[in-house]
């Protein structure tokens, strides 16, 4: 038994790790866009104040790239591969997206 080999994760617990961990990105980039929906809501009753929606969308890019890097890199580094690399694609997709809306809100 080779040394590198006792400690790589079997395809069945990345495949596990990956659909656990994409359910748990998905929610948090809904919760995410629904605070910049909710955001842009109460924008619209308080025409006097500049616009919060896109600092919400600003705030939750920031949260999203970061926790791609952190997660994604820690599992990378950790020999996960397919869950790291899942990572940092699911939630810089999120990224992309709340950067997108904050910058045409």
């Amino acid at each position: 038994m080779g040394m590198g080999r006792g400690r790589e994760p079997s395809a069945g617990q990345q495949v596990g790790v990956c659909l656990a961990l994409f359910v748990l990105d998905l929610t948090v980039i809904a919760w995410l866009v629904f605070g910049y929906g909710m955001a842009g809501w109460a924008d619209g009753y308080d025409r006097d104040n500049p616009s919060d929606a896109p600092g919400t969308a600003w705030q939750g890019m920031w949260l999203l790239a970061g926790g791609a890097v952190v997660t994604g890199g820690s599992l990378l580094a950790l020999r996960w591969r397919a869950p790291g690399i899942m990572q940092l694609l699911v939630l810089g997709i999120g990224a992309g997206l709340l950067g997108a809306l904050a910058r045409s809100g």
